[in-house]
């Protein structure tokens, strides 16, 4: 289901310059508004979901205040050194202006779990629960003016790139470091020997992987991630490795042409063998032979 904000409001003095552009991405809404101002206005605001207020231009001799009560002083809210506002759900909002004719700015609001689903990353609650109000960051007005360009562009480009900088933007509110990679567990000692033996012992027929996880009491993904942690090398590939190395022994200790070779060690046929020996010994296996028993 496509993402929606919820937000209430009561406003007045405002009458909108033709009507909203909105772009609409995975998870993101983000939102550009051109406001004609009365020579007094205001509005009370409340969001379910947290949003970013960006102040991208403002017109008159007045000045625009945000303010935490209906009757408190509040704070000046300036264009250049104070216009960006990160507003945590739920959290209300006053603001009003005086003597300014025009406004233009940026909402994008966001679904939190998405986002956090899309960036696999655990979005920090105290963050998202901690308002920063009328600030300055030169990178986030850059991406801010980016992402209003496109929301105005009656041509826009690929999903891709709003998106892209709409999520750029919220992960420098958030302060989101890069991951550092995690390392794959491997698995017990008894667990790489109980699936070792298992292979060597059925390498001839098709092992499911769903059987070797289950040696391991793993998932199935668990327990391929953990093999190669172990091993370097995938449980299939390992299973490949056992049969050639039963090929192997047969080339040298019988004179059974390869046709038979490859039908006892589990190949579809001499072709089938052939390619797999070249992929993994780099020979064919006449030559392997050829060079071992002579």
């Amino acid at each position: 289901m496509t993402f929606q904000p919820r937000m209430q409001n009561t406003i007045e003095g405002f009458s909108v310059i033709g009507g909203m552009n909105r772009r609409n991405w995975n998870g993101i809404v983000a939102d550009v508004w051109d406001v004609q101002c009365a020579p007094y206005a205001g509005g009370h605001y409340v969001a379910a979901d947290p949003r970013l207020f960006i102040l991208l231009d403002m017109e008159g001799p007045g000045e625009s205040r945000v303010k935490l009560t209906p009757k408190g002083s509040g704070a000046v809210q300036d264009r250049l050194e104070r216009p960006i506002s990160y507003v945590p759900a739920g959290m209300e909002l006053w603001v009003d202006l005086a003597d300014v004719r025009y406004v233009r700015h940026l909402d994008l609001h966001f679904d939190a779990e998405v986002v956090a689903r899309r960036l696999m990353e655990e979005l920090d609650s105290s963050r998202l629960m901690d308002p920063r109000l009328l600030f300055a960051d030169e990178r986030m007005l850059a991406l801010a003016k980016l992402i209003a360009a496109e929301c105005l562009n009656p041509e826009p480009l690929h999903d891709l790139y709003g998106d892209g900088l709409s999520l750029s933007l919220i992960i420098n509110v958030m302060k989101l470091a890069r991951n550092e990679p995690r390392k794959r567990s491997k698995l017990a000692p008894w667990q790489l020997r109980k699936v070792t033996e298992f292979i060597q012992e059925n390498c001839l027929r098709n092992i499911r992987l769903e059987e070797l996880a289950t040696l391991t009491s793993l998932s199935q993904s668990h327990f391929s991630h953990a093999f190669k942690a172990s091993t370097g090398i995938a449980p299939h590939q390992w299973q490949m490795n056992a049969r050639l190395d039963k090929a192997k022994q047969m080339l040298i200790e019988s004179s059974q042409p390869l046709m038979a070779v490859a039908m006892e060690t589990g190949f579809s046929d001499q072709a089938h063998f052939t390619r797999a020996f070249r992929k993994h010994v780099g020979t064919t296996p006449a030559m392997w032979k050829k060079a071992r028993v002579t």
